[in-house]
């Protein structure tokens, strides 16, 4: 299959070739507005006036169990319907009864800088062949056997209750371990607000609220430095994808989020900021790099989030459309789209190509502290203030499952990233172990053990995720069926952060108590 890029794709005439495609798309786009205009109808809220609206149109006044918010519902699209099919001018003189406030909340656009349309564009050559590749793989996994997939996933699970982290690895079982705490270290004079371990996993990045960064050797729980550059508290901080594998440590490695309004840009050469960007009005709390590593995602109590180029330091974007502040924010695999969470309770997924919102998460109660995007490029997870997680499908762009996760605000959440690179094939069988009978044929068996382990290894990318409470629990969810693996226990009231090394090796907490744990297998 060819590579699929920006420039194939514009040239690409089979899709607007398809009569049916057009038609398809024709109709979807004609429900959606009139879905849109029929928010703006005025209908009435007292149920008599309803049901004498019902009686002038022909409609029943009241259908069997129907109660009167469904009996409004039932007339506001009956309504629309009718508006519809007598054309625009049937609907303008609806909007024209509307009151001012209304006409306020109609859609605007802002204009946008040349440097923002280049942008765009690079993000679009990114990411095409990402989700190519990306959907190329789950086409690979749809066709793995029931049986195998009901093998891997007992073999995952099984691994993530009974022994430690490290044995969820496909080349590690030893079941004699327990899942412990490795550590407990001080990690600052104020809370931690967050962890991160860096993408080679032997260094985990902690912000606290004193507004210092610390870089930590794991698992020895030793400091490497202090990065010293933000006036008030450290929101978030955020790893460049290719930090402390292939890029040179003199550049930007890390980012982090200040309670002064700042974005901060670092290297790991210096304990002062390469950069510094400005422009959010009021404190900056989550921050991501996006996957090309070019871009910067901030999210604010301005109530906005924003995009800053890493190579000029500049924003790029500010993007309202949260009634309140914005506090996570997370970028999908592809780094097609970007999601942000804010107090208002309300989520949205924004195509960074085009600009448009792709989705509304609209059904949290409280406010959204955490979200991510799992690995497999469709589903989002929110962590809220009532203490639920909800699971988001953007096929269906609907919500597919809410969990009671725990028993105060949900602070943080994280799915495992498995990285192609920590991927260890399997081992030959030390002699001592081999049937000598049966020599011949154990030569034969490395090669079909690896690729089997390989499936499995790209298969388990995403297929658990992990969850931090202000009831001072770490736990482990499935990421199919949504059901609790593993609640682990810290020595803090309120856990702020939570992450999961990409090899599944460790995971780190951090903690209002000042202090971060490291949970690992007893024998690391």
């Amino acid at each position: 299959m060819a590579e699929l890029t920006f420039d194939t794709l514009m040239t690409d005439t089979a899709h607007y070739a398809s009569e049916r495609a057009r038609i398809e798309n024709k109709v979807i786009l004609d429900e959606l507005e009139r879905k849109k205009k029929a928010r703006n109808l005025a209908v009435p809220t007292d149920d008599n006036r309803v049901k004498s609206r019902l009686r002038e149109i022909g409609e029943p006044i009241t259908l069997f169990g129907e109660r009167a918010a469904d009996r409004r519902d039932r007339l506001i699209y009956v309504l629309s319907q009718i508006n519809a099919a007598r054309g625009d001018e049937a609907m303008q003189v609806d909007e024209e009864s509307l009151s001012e406030s209304d006409e306020e909340q109609e859609e605007f656009y802002s204009p946008g800088s040349l440097e923002l349309l280049e942008a765009r564009r690079k993000i679009a050559e990114f990411s095409l062949p990402r989700a190519q590749k990306r959907v190329a793989q789950q086409r690979i996994d749809s066709k793995l056997s029931l049986g195998r997939v009901v093998d891997i996933r007992k073999k995952v699970f099984a691994e993530v209750k009974v022994s430690g982290l490290q044995a969820t690895l496909p080349y590690v079982i030893d079941y004699e371990q327990k899942f412990a705490n490795l550590g407990s270290q001080i990690g600052d004079e104020r809370p931690i607000s967050q962890v991160r371990f860096a993408p080679n996993n032997k260094i985990l990045a902690t912000g606290s609220w004193s507004g210092t960064v610390k870089l930590w050797n794991v698992p020895a729980c030793t400091t490497i430095t202090t990065l010293r550059g933000h006036e008030d508290r450290v929101g978030g901080v955020a790893w460049h994808p290719q930090a402390t594998l292939t890029q040179e440590k003199g550049v930007v490695n890390l980012a982090s989020g200040g309670g002064e309004g700042s974005v901060n840009l670092w290297s790991l050469e210096s304990e002062s900021p390469i950069a510094v960007m400005k422009g959010h009005q009021d404190r900056v709390c989550r921050v991501a790099f996006h996957p090309s590593g070019n871009y910067v995602a901030s999210a604010s109590f301005d109530t906005t989030w924003r995009l800053w180029d890493v190579a000029t330091s500049k924003e790029l974007l500010l993007q309202e459309g949260h009634s309140k502040e914005v506090y996570g924010i997370d970028f999908q695999i592809d780094g097609a789209l970007v999601a942000s969470g804010g107090l208002d309770a309300i989520g949205r997924v924004w195509d960074l190509r085009t600009g448009r919102t792709a989705m509304v998460l609209d059904g949290h109660v409280q406010s959204i502290f955490s979200i991510g995007f799992s690995p497999n490029g469709y589903q989002i997870a929110t962590g809220a203030g009532d203490d639920t997680i909800r699971i988001w499908d953007m096929r269906s762009l609907k919500s597919l499952y809410t969990i009671p996760a725990h028993l105060s605000n949900v602070s943080d959440l994280r799915f495992f990233h498995a990285d192609d690179l920590f991927f260890k094939p399997a081992q030959s069988h030390p002699l001592n172990d081999v049937d000598m009978d049966d020599a011949d044929n154990s030569q034969d068996r490395p090669p079909q053990d690896t690729e089997s382990l390989l499936e499995e290894w790209k298969y388990r990318s995403g297929l658990f995720f992990a969850s931090a409470g202000y009831d001072g629990l770490v736990k482990l969810w499935s990421a199919d069926d949504w059901q609790l693996l593993r609640t682990l226990s810290t020595d803090a009231g309120k856990v702020m952060s939570v992450d999961i090394s990409s090899d599944g090796s460790l995971l780190a907490s951090g903690t209002y108590n000042r202090n971060f744990q490291l949970f690992a297998p007893e024998d690391l």
